[in-house]
């Protein structure tokens, strides 16, 4: 079982990359934080890596940090849940994010999240309530002040839906946004084009 991988980043693309270790070139799928902290192309690289062996393949998943990794174990761990829906509920929220919804049965909060549905959503908080301690409640984002709660204005709000849509975390969408538009614009509001374009900038600083 390939718990972590270590080598030199061959080639990256949506939601993948190419790892070379050992003369070999592992293809692993991988969250958009970690696919967004890949270094240039044949530079060194390591991933903590989850291992779906099936009948016909043996696919790779690949995280920037073991709370990632533990998250997505426990996430599969749910039925109907597999790895690349697990994949992609981590794409819209961070692994704090997850366990603090669970802890609140928010299932409403679940139900934004890409290929999740109200009775997945549900049964995410039904079967991971007990398990839910061994989930990281205080990840980095939140240790590190970041604020989770929506902005107020509308156009603020369908941002951050848009940027959580193009794979950044939810709570750095929130953040990137709220710099943004803290004390207003003295030349009026942004529309939706000009706050977007102005909070892709600044969540690629985060």
């Amino acid at each position: 079982m390939i718990a972590c991988l270590q080598g030199v980043l061959l080639h990256r693309d949506e939601g993948k990359a190419i790892i070379m270790a050992g003369g070999v070139g592992y293809e692993v799928y991988l969250t958009p934080k970690c696919l967004a902290e890949l270094p240039e192309r044949q530079k060194e690289v390591m991933v903590y890596v989850y291992t779906q062996v099936r009948d016909d393949a043996i696919v790779l998943f690949g995280f920037s940090t073991m709370e990632e990794k533990e998250t997505f174990e426990i996430l599969i761990s749910v039925s109907g849940i597999g790895p690349k829906l697990a994949l992609g509920i981590l794409s819209g929220m961070t692994p704090s994010e997850v366990s603090r919804a669970i802890s609140a049965a928010d299932s409403t909060i679940l139900t934004r999240l890409p290929g999740v549905g109200k009775r997945t959503a549900e049964r995410m908080c039904l079967e991971l309530k007990d398990k839910i301690p061994f989930v990281p409640t205080l990840g980095q984002d939140h240790q590190a002040g970041m604020p989770d709660s929506l902005p107020s204005s509308e156009i603020s709000r369908d941002v951050v839906s848009a940027l959580v849509n193009l794979g950044y975390s939810r709570s750095g969408s929130v953040e990137a946004v709220r710099r943004l538009t803290e004390g207003g614009n003295e030349s009026g509001p942004d529309s939706f084009e000009d706050l977007l374009k102005r909070a892709l900038r600044e969540v690629s600083i985060l």
